[in-house]
């Protein structure tokens, strides 16, 4: 009965592990229709779609989902009318939230939006009220086993990277949207494995926290994470302080 239990449990982990893959990759077959949509199937001219399957090779997703979607933004023919909104909020502790949600009806949109926000005990706020806190950038995330510092930096600074900092176990670079293609690009180049290579937006400063805080924010982060509109979730909470603590 042992060994029927444990296989039992390990189809129903392997089962919910399945379920949260397959709608990930829901969420980034509607980024890269819409990527491709706006702005072409070209990826040297199209950060965003280049951007999107980058991320969405990184999560294994096949090359069979990732040509359908992008058909499906170029042909016209997607059955879904899917427009891009980005929401703006306070979660506990004041924390800055923006929320980006890929929707076909923005009214049930926004309203799932709020109803999270309101039972985190945070609230939604208006346009500009916190996006002004976080900065729109290239970001790349390359392991420091592979390549020196200086050679790295040489590298991405003469394709017009911004930044480049040393996290230990990773090089953190950073760039404007409209040089992520030739970051990138160099990068591939020169085969320089990257283990993140997106456009997002990272806060401009950290806000402490403490662990009651931690638990709640986490918990709105799980619940936006669930939300099948919500395609990416960022805030200004420092955790690091608290998991140094844990160790």
């Amino acid at each position: 009965m042992a060994g029927h239990s444990k296989w039992a449990n390990t189809k129903h982990k392997k089962a919910r592990n399945d379920t949260i893959r397959q709608k990930l990759w829901g969420k980034l077959a509607k980024e890269i229709t819409v990527a491709a949509k706006l702005g072409g199937e070209d990826i040297d001219l199209n950060p965003r779609l280049r951007a999107s399957i980058s991320k969405a090779k990184s999560n294994s997703m096949p090359s069979k989902n990732i040509e359908s979607a992008i058909s499906k933004g170029i042909g016209g023919y997607s059955n879904e009318n899917l427009e891009e909104l980005i929401y703006e909020g306070y979660g506990p502790s004041g924390t800055a939230f923006l929320v980006i949600a890929l929707t076909d009806n923005g009214t049930r949109t926004v309203a799932d939006i709020r109803n999270i926000f309101s039972k985190a005990d945070g609230n939604m706020g208006e346009l500009g009220s916190v996006s002004w806190c976080f900065n729109k950038c290239g970001y790349f995330l390359v392991e420091t086993a592979i390549i020196s510092e200086s050679t790295l930096l040489e590298m991405i600074l003469e394709e017009g990277a911004d930044s480049l900092t040393n996290l230990g176990e990773f090089f953190e670079i950073t760039c404007n949207v409209e040089k992520f293609t030739k970051v990138l690009q160099t990068l591939e180049k020169n085969s320089i494995a990257t283990l993140k290579a997106e456009i997002l937006y990272l806060p401009k400063s950290l806000l402490d926290i403490n662990v009651e805080s931690a638990k709640s924010i986490s918990k709105l982060l799980d619940r936006f994470t669930e939300n099948n509109d919500v395609q990416e979730v960022y805030h200004n909470a420092d955790f690091s302080k608290l998991q140094s603590l844990q160790q």
